[in-house]
């Protein structure tokens, strides 16, 4: 229906009550003029004037007034629809109708949404043939069928604020430039919080006079400041060691472009002093609190020296940690001090609970398993009962071959338990303690993990990962360690001698554990390392008892061969194995393959790719020291040490997982060669 036929209906709908209301004084009118006719004939002639006089004024006005009406309701409906047309021209916001095909071709554009991509025609294209990003905007209002599905797109450097109406086919784009260069510069210059740790400087200082002392700090000081101006930073040193940084997130994103240089530079420059320096830093930001951020950037701090120092950890709030540096070997600096504190604090806690529980990571190792009859045996001299929790199935060889000679042990067959039998006794008062990892998901049961999480021990030689305990009532982490085993050895020697000391099979077990960390002490072996097997030899540890242990069988030898047959040279020093889609391998075998290959000449890092029995895909992966193959595998998900690292994925096939392998390693070859170029002009 056209406006003109609306504007009469509109005159109609409110003049018939006049026209009605004339009609009824009209025809009274009439009738009093009869009745006067019958009385006063002169009367009614008057009568009919008068009503002939007012009936033309009446119809004379009420002529006009609809005239005047139509009138203005004929411009107003040419006005509005000037003003619609007006609308679609000039109005800041960019249209677009599209089609009903399957192609969503463009129909029509008002000018200012042509003014965004200059002289290209959109009349007859596809929406993603013009950019993907509205064919998408569709695909997703389809899918929710949501009237408010609004969304910010960017089409030639342009931000918009897009919504679409499904119903009429029209794509609405509002210019939200100006606010979203707002909005990031807001970001941009939000503060972030950072802490700065010398991490051997007590160490390095203890050995030289005050002077040289003075010259080092100095020259720590003036490089940091002198990093911090750079950068737009604020610094203030808070104690000999330690130094508190603020800045804004766009200054801490410029530092992480370049990869945290400083670490390198420090202690590239104190190593030619003689005086090898090292620094530890965690950054945290993404909140308004400052206290909760100087917490977080604590907290960063402390994951940055658990994982061994040499390194910066930068979190968001809500997001996943980074982490930059950590490219060399940690200097040991475990003392007999933090050893005696540990063992101590440890002996306040049994004092303080029921029962114990311990165990190691999923699929144990000799590490793992020779860890929980180490604590087994400090909590039976503690008196204190104490179980080892192990997962009999899937289990390799050489834990198997332990295990049977557990059985033969009557007071150590009686504690091992299965995680299900462990997570039905276990109480809440009871204490848990995790070896050989500190990642509850990875552990013997992560359900006990969680049931007993505010009664848990965590005691590891691995670098500490973003995933940790919540509250751990004590924490010993060393990475400098070769194994658990090392560090619940020291432990013992600071425990009670009046009861009962280790057996031959525990010590056996643990000195298995260190020779099988150690690479038979080849590898990580430090002077704590020998100290430590010393006494587990005093306690009548066999060494060919160990060599039993560890003995591989025939089928496991030829399954590394085969894998070690499948090498191929990533670069020049890098090898990767990989294992058939539909072959199972124990993870076992794929590490002894990876550490074969580190035997062979010009092999630097390896890495070894196989499908577990479980169905999920296994990454094993070693370095001589000079490549970092932790940081590797932790963007993969996983962890370890820098020379020895692992991960599991799954929802992955054995090619997806090779891809993703060669595409990291080859960025951070590409990274490293460019830092070291960089340096080098320095």
């Amino acid at each position: 229906m056209d406006k003109n036929k609306m504007a009469n209906r509109s005159i109609w709908a409110w003049s018939w009550p006049l026209k009605l209301s004339l009609l009824v004084v009209v025809v009274l009118a009439i009738l009093l003029i009869i009745i006067s006719f019958a009385v006063r004939p002169l009367l009614a002639l008057g009568e009919i004037l008068v009503l002939g006089v007012t009936v033309g004024i009446f119809y004379f006005a009420f002529t006009k007034l609809e005239k005047q009406t139509a009138k203005y309701l004929d411009d107003l409906s040419f006005r509005e629809d000037r003003g619609e047309q007006e609308a679609l021209i000039n109005i800041p916001i960019g249209l677009l109708l599209y089609s009903n095909n399957e192609e969503h071709t463009v129909q029509w554009v008002n000018p200012k949404l042509q003014n965004y991509f200059g002289k290209q025609d959109l009349i007859g294209k596809d929406l993603a043939a013009i950019d993907p990003q509205l064919e998408q905007l569709i695909q997703a209002q389809n899918q929710t069928q949501a009237s408010d599905n609004i969304r910010i797109i960017n089409i030639n450097q342009t931000s918009f604020r897009a919504y679409v109406q499904v119903d009429l086919r029209v794509i609405y784009l509002l210019d939200v430039t100006v606010y979203m260069q707002i909005q990031k510069q807001y970001e941009a210059e939000k503060i972030a919080i950072g802490q700065i740790f010398l991490d051997n400087y007590d160490e390095v200082t203890q050995t030289i006079d005050d002077r040289e002392q003075s010259n080092l700090i100095n020259y720590i000081t003036n490089q940091l400041t002198d990093w911090a101006k750079n950068n737009a930073m604020f610094i203030k040193r808070v104690s000999d060691d330690q130094f508190i940084v603020i800045a804004y997130v766009h200054s801490l994103k410029q530092i992480e472009e370049d990869k945290f240089a400083i670490l390198d530079k420090i202690r590239r420059d104190t190593s030619k002093k003689n005086y090898p320096l090292t620094l530890s830093m965690g950054f945290a930001y993404g909140k308004d609190d400052l206290g909760e951020l100087a917490r977080d950037a604590q907290k960063n701090l402390d994951l940055a020296l658990g994982r061994g120092g040499d390194q910066a950890v930068v979190k968001k709030v809500d997001e996943r940690a980074r982490f930059y540096g950590g490219n060399t070997n940690p200097m040991e600096k475990r003392t007999r001090v933090r050893a005696r504190m540990i063992s101590q604090a440890l002996r306040e806690l049994f004092n303080q609970t029921k029962d114990v529980y311990v165990m190691g990571h999923a699929n144990p190792d000799m590490d793992a398993l020779g860890s929980c009859l180490g604590i087994h045996r400090i909590a039976q001299m503690n008196h204190k009962k104490c179980h080892i929790v192990v997962e009999r199935r899937n289990i390799h060889t050489d834990i198997g071959r332990l295990l049977k000679l557990i059985d033969q042990d009557d007071d150590l067959q009686a504690d091992i338990i299965s995680p299900a039998t462990a997570l039905e006794q276990a109480a809440s008062e009871s204490m848990l303690i995790l070896v050989d990892t500190s990642k509850p998901s990875i552990s013997m049961s992560p359900q006990l993990c969680q049931k007993l999480a505010d009664h848990i021990v965590v005691i590891d030689h691995h670098r500490r990962g973003e995933e940790f305990p919540a509250n751990p009532l004590l924490t010993y982490i060393e990475p400098y360690a070769s194994s658990a085993c090392e560090l619940i050895t020291e432990m013992l020697e600071y425990q009670p001698q009046s009861s009962a000391s280790l057996n031959r099979l525990e010590a056996t077990a643990m000195l298995a554990g260190i020779s099988v960390d150690t690479h038979s002490f080849t590898m990580r072996a430090g002077t704590r390392t020998f100290d430590a097997a010393s006494y587990l030899r005093s306690m009548g540890a066999d060494g060919t008892l160990v060599q039993n242990l560890l003995k591989e069988n025939v089928d496991s030898y030829i399954q590394r061969s085969h894998l070690i047959d499948t090498v191929e040279m990533i670069t020049p020093h890098i090898a990767l194995c990989t294992g058939e889609e539909e072959q199972n391998y124990d993870s076992v075998i794929a590490a002894q393959a990876a550490d074969t290959l580190l035997s062979l000449n010009n092999i630097e890092a390896s890495f070894v790719i196989t499908k577990r029995s479980d169905g999920k895909i296994a990454i094993s992966a070693r370095s001589l020291g000079d490549f970092n193959v932790q940081l590797i595998m932790e963007e993969m998900g996983g962890g370890g040490h820098l020379s020895n690292a692992a991960t599991q994925l799954t929802d992955i096939t054995i090619a997806q997982a090779k891809k993703q392998l060669i595409a990291i390693i080859q960025q951070k070859v590409e990274n490293k060669s460019t830092v070291t170029a960089s340096d080098d002009k320095k």
